[in-house]
């Protein structure tokens, strides 16, 4: 079973919903193939932004600064029911677009998963640049690849287009928030759903695609 996930490395939903899928493929009597695909939650997001998370959820959602603590609250304690620790005030913002070209090196190299769970660690709970060049080829490393390489790779192009087919993909799937599970290319799951709920739509699409 070949399933895309469209997901962003800054995107606490992301998290959970990893985590969850996780849990939901356990037991389940199938080959999985996982293939990691981009969406930039904000394109034209400078490397490092001005002002605070909440202050950016704020003006995003409409909502009082108060309001969006209250929310990245409630996500924090959603991340806590999955066994990960959210640190938002040591969040480091930026564009994702460089973390999104290592995401496909790194599944040229066969260590995309690895470099998937680096990634989201580093940005939500260490407080690591997630834009920084040199912080993404020292996450790299601890995936296993080579860092020298990633950072003559993150000083081109190398990937772009990789990153754009997905995002177009994305438009054309109708795909407007993430994450989104797409299995063998025919049936979608949308959202960080419920660990039972996931294994639910698992097994249908698996009986559905037989």
């Amino acid at each position: 079973m070949k399933i895309e996930i469209w997901s962003d490395v800054v995107c606490p939903w992301c998290y959970i919903g990893k985590r969850r899928f996780e849990a939901a493929l356990e037991g389940l009597d199938e080959a999985v193939e996982v293939r990691w695909r981009s969406f930039e939650l904000d394109p034209g997001a400078l490397p490092t932004p001005e002002g605070s998370l909440a202050e950016e959820l704020a003006s995003k959602y409409r909502l009082t600064v108060e309001e969006a603590e209250r929310m990245m609250d409630q996500m924090a304690q959603a991340a806590r029911g999955e066994g990960l620790e959210f640190d938002f005030a040591s969040a480091r913002r930026g564009n994702t677009l460089d973390a999104h070209r290592l995401l496909h090196f790194a599944s040229d190299r066969g260590v995309q998963g690895e470099m998937k769970e680096r990634l989201l660690r580093a940005y939500f709970s260490e407080g690591r640049a997630i834009a920084d060049r040199g912080e993404l080829a020292a996450l790299a490393a601890d995936a296993g690849l080579d860092q020298d390489e990633v950072e003559a790779m993150l000083s081109g192009s190398d990937y772009v287009d990789a990153v754009r087919r997905d995002e177009a993909r994305a438009g054309e799937l109708g795909i407007g928030g993430v994450p989104f599970f797409l299995i063998q290319g025919r049936l979608g799951i949308s959202g960080a759903q419920p660990v039972e709920l996931m294994r639910q739509g698992l097994e249908r699409a698996r009986t559905q695609l037989e």
